[in-house]
């Protein structure tokens, strides 16, 4: 355990204020004694830093580090083909892609090179590429603080739904492991068949077709490697907290309100199985105005991908989250839809209105 630990160098964003305390979490036991210790305090888990955005005056409460480290594969696979791997909540999400691509085990492959840890995943149901986890977790083992006990959740009761889950947002369960039912393939095999149309591009194969795992793994990180969305210090584009911004998912009433607003064969659309549309934040974001590059000061849009703030360098949350609410509160004003905030707010909120200031 630690006081006043600075925050912001445990962040991709590298942003945010001192933790009243820290614990390191190496041990389900380190995890059990430390939500006990801190019962009535707020509690704030803590991971690869990558989707978080800590205000500038930290958080006083505790954090938990997460450290725990372990990978348990089942010896056969179940009925429908499927393995079921259970990983700690502290393994190094992107590492954990690769060994299952390694055992041949399909599932989360176009999740590559996605920052952050295994615990955190099943939070903001992570997804890329045509893959959400939602499609194969199993179940997610917690400790719920309410009841004082271990409480494992089912697929159907995380409520998984686009980039959220019954955990996203809430401190009451600090997840200690994640269950994921994964396709076993041949050793030459390839991936389930792949959909989306960036990628299947990129790999040479049609709509529909497959591609070897470790292929597809290999491609996925080249195409987020070009967008700055893998983490590399030398790259001040990737000193983000990965997408900002989630997709809009409108209804017919909304699209078509949208649709008067613009020419609807130059914007991208992507229906959703319950009859609504996912329309591209990052468009939207681009067409109001504020292009790859765009900011103020120390703060700005990714030079490669508009849905990606960054800290430049000496940056401040406080400005960081002006630059949010230029760029939402601009979208609104222009195609009358609110954009969503993606990464988790700690201590911070977006909701008032951005007041304009000179740009610097």
């Amino acid at each position: 355990m630690r006081e006043n630990v600075p925050l912001a160098s445990m962040t991709t964003l590298k942003l945010g204020g001192p933790a009243r305390r820290l614990v390191e979490i190496e041990t389900e036991a380190d995890a059990l004694a430390a939500v006990v210790d801190c019962a009535r305090e707020k509690l704030l888990v803590l991971g690869g830093g990558s989707n978080v955005v800590i205000a500038d005056e930290g958080f006083e409460g505790t954090v938990l580090h997460m450290a725990t480290r372990g990978i348990d594969v089942a010896r056969e696979a179940r009925s429908d083909g499927r393995v079921l791997v259970t990983a700690q909540a502290g393994e190094p999400w992107d590492d954990f892609v690769s060994e299952m691509v390694a055992r041949n085990l399909s599932g989360i492959e176009c999740l590559a090179g996605i920052p952050g840890l295994v615990g955190a995943v099943p939070m903001q149901n992570v997804g890329a590429y045509g893959q959400d986890v939602a499609e194969t977790i199993e179940r997610v083992r917690t400790w719920d603080r309410d009841l004082g006990r271990v409480v494992t959740f089912s697929n159907a009761d995380c409520h998984f739904a686009y980039r959220s889950s019954v955990f996203r947002g809430r401190d009451r369960h600090v997840i200690l492991d994640v269950t994921f039912a994964l396709h076993a393939v041949h050793v030459d095999g390839a991936s389930r068949p792949l959909h989306y149309a960036e990628l299947t591009r990129a790999l040479g194969i049609g709509e529909g077709q497959s591609a070897p795992l470790s292929r597809v793994r290999e491609i996925v990180i080249e195409l987020r490697r070009k967008k700055g969305m893998v983490v590399d210090p030398h790259d001040p584009d990737t000193r983000s907290a990965g997408s900002f911004f989630t997709n809009p998912i409108l209804d017919a009433p909304a699209l078509d309100a949208l649709r008067t607003r613009i020419d609807p064969l130059l914007m991208p659309t992507y229906p959703v199985a319950d009859g609504r549309t996912k329309v591209s934040a990052a468009w939207l974001i681009e067409h109001a105005g504020f292009k790859k590059g765009w900011g103020r000061g120390p703060v700005a849009i990714s030079r490669k991908h508009a849905l990606a703030l960054t800290n430049r360098g000496g940056a401040t949350t406080h400005e960081l989250l002006a630059l949010a609410r230029e760029v939402r509160d601009g979208v609104h004003s222009r195609f009358g839809v609110l954009l969503e905030h993606e990464p988790v707010l700690v201590g911070v909120a977006l909701e008032h209105v951005y007041q304009p200031s000179r740009a610097n």
